[in-house]
This record gives C-alpha cells, sequence and structure tokens, in this order.
C-alpha cells in the first residue's frame, strides 16, 4: 500500500464501533502519533520500545506519546510534540491526517491517536529517558489478519478483549496492538483472528 493508496483508505473505508474495554472513570488524556514512513517504497510504523527503568509498562512496545500537557493545544500537538522529544520527529515533517477514535485502557487513560505521514527521511534522536529502542514495522504485515490476534481475559470478575502482535522477535499487544487494530480496520481490511479460549489473567 503506497501513500497515494492509504490516504484513500484513511478517509473513505469506514470504522467499526471500538472494542469494549472496561475502565474506570476520570480518565487521564492522553495522545499518541501513529506515524508511517516511506521506506524504499513500503509504508511502516513507526514504534519504539520502552526502557526498563520505567515504572509504567516497562520493557512494553509503543507509538511516541504521552500525557496531554496544559501547554498543548489540541490532542495533535500533544502528539507531535512527544514525537519530536522521544525520536526527533520534526512536527512540520509529519502530514497530518486526522484522528482515530480515543482507546480507552483499563489503567485509566484515555488515548487520541494521531495518524501521519512522514514527509521526509529523518535520522531517529532517542530521548533515552524515555525510549530504549527505535524500529518500524511494515504495514504489510499487520493488515494481514492472520498477523493479528485477540484473546479475552478475566480481570475483577468481567472479561475484556486484548490484541496482540508477535512480529519476530518482538511482541506487540495492550494498547498499542489494539491501536494497530482500529487503524487496520480505518483502512477497511480484516479484523483479527477468532479469539481462542478465555484466559483468567493474572493481572491484578
Amino acid at each position: 500500500m503506497d501513500q497515494t493508496e492509504f490516504r484513500l483508505r484513511y478517509s473513505l473505508h469506514p470504522l467499526s464501533p471500538p472494542l469494549a474495554t472496561p475502565h474506570a472513570a476520570g480518565l487521564r488524556k492522553a495522545a499518541v502519533l501513529v506515524a508511517l514512513a516511506d521506506i524504499e517504497g513500503e509504508l511502516q510504523l513507526v514504534l519504539t520500545r520502552r526502557p526498563l527503568h520505567l515504572r509504567a509498562h516497562p520493557g512494553q512496545i509503543s507509538f511516541p506519546g504521552g500525557k496531554v500537557e496544559a501547554g498543548d493545544a489540541d490532542d495533535t500537538a500533544t502528539a507531535l510534540r512527544e514525537a519530536e522529544e522521544e525520536i526527533g520527529l520534526h512536527p512540520a515533517n509529519v502530514e497530518v491526517l486526522g484522528q482515530l477514535p480515543a482507546h480507552k485502557t483499563i489503567t485509566g487513560f484515555e488515548i487520541t491517536p494521531v495518524v501521519g505521514l512522514v514527509r521526509d527521511a529523518f535520522e531517529p534522536r532517542l530521548d533515552p529517558g524515555e525510549v530504549a529502542e527505535y524500529f518500524t514495522l511494515p504495514l504489510s504485515f499487520v493488515i494481514d489478519p492472520m498477523n493479528r490476534h485477540k484473546r479475552q481475559f478475566l480481570r475483577h470478575g468481567r472479561y475484556y478483549t486484548v490484541v496482540f502482535i508477535p512480529y519476530g522477535t518482538k511482541f506487540i499487544w495492550g494498547a498499542t496492538a489494539a491501536i494497530i487494530d482500529i487503524l487496520c480496520r480505518q483502512l477497511g481490511v480484516k479484523t483479527y483472528q477468532p479469539q481462542g479460549r478465555r484466559q483468567t489473567n493474572r493481572f491484578k
């Protein structure tokens, strides 16, 4: 899928309702940048891995992003600011296409995914306090429904759905995988693989 087809699919295809996820009241606002870079003629998602020293979600794979701050004009400003701080992607180097529906997490966040295309190749400049690794994931890989999976887990007496995407040595799950799945549905591609048996969540 090239940039032209991506723009067309993003703007024209209807989006299915988001996954139902139990969440607490009083959600904290956050935004992430779902950036796609054209690398040797193939669109790739820009992703990072969080350092192990962080208290929240250590070692997990995520999009550049973070909490909305008082000085941010809107969610787009938050996502662009965080991407520049975390990986050195300048806001002027991003063609913002729009936003996906906000994703609510069981950890108390409402995350707005901001979708954009990277205009020109850039050299990542990582903030070691926030990012341990930068890598890209081919869009062609995640739009294949064989590579997106879901499972239901029991938490506090209620089942909820977790999307996960194994990719080589990487394991993408949680909010990041859910947002990737939302993007795929926005593009009009098939949803993830049928669910397996329900699991009892070990997270307390």
